[in-house]
């Protein structure tokens, strides 16, 4: 397992759920919720803490549908997550499979009554929280990098 900080994004297209880990990899917690509408805005943002955090890298959910295909939602993300990759170069991007990520953490915030109406942007952090704690795990259990790098295309 590297050791690092990494940064994980749960991209939406009204809300971006952003989460960190302790330099370890042990524990993955909620950062913020960046409005995602204005998408030059929210890009600025995450640069901010991808400044403030000096992560080793960035886990970005990849939404998938569940027999693994992908549709608009993806192509937005990948867009997303290209351009992020070129405005904080030398930090690594990387696209992790998201299927079930927010429904998990609806679940869980559900179950320590947190409601829905006032939980939308802790869904998307928490959403961002089982991302990179996949990816954590996905890295323990591999021991290579999780998901798939994305490519700096200049």
């Amino acid at each position: 397992m590297r050791r690092g900080r990494r940064l994980a994004l749960d991209v939406g297209d009204a809300r971006i759920g952003v989460a960190s880990c302790d330099p370890d990899g042990l524990l993955a917690t909620p950062v913020e919720t960046v409005p995602g509408r204005d998408v030059p805005a929210a890009h600025r943002r995450v640069r901010q803490l991808v400044e403030e955090y000096e992560p080793i890298e960035v886990v970005v959910g990849l939404p998938r549908s569940l027999s693994g295909k992908e549709g608009p939602a993806a192509t937005k993300v990948r867009a997303f997550a290209g351009e992020l990759a070129k405005g904080i170069r030398p930090v690594p991007v990387r696209l992790m499979d998201e299927r079930m990520t927010t429904v998990t953490a609806t679940q869980g915030l559900r179950a320590s009554g947190v409601k829905s109406k006032k939980g939308r942007s802790v869904i998307d952090q928490a959403a961002a929280v089982v991302i990179l704690q996949n990816a954590l795990e996905s890295e323990r259990a591999a021991g290579s990098p999780p998901g798939e790098s994305v490519e700096v295309v200049v």
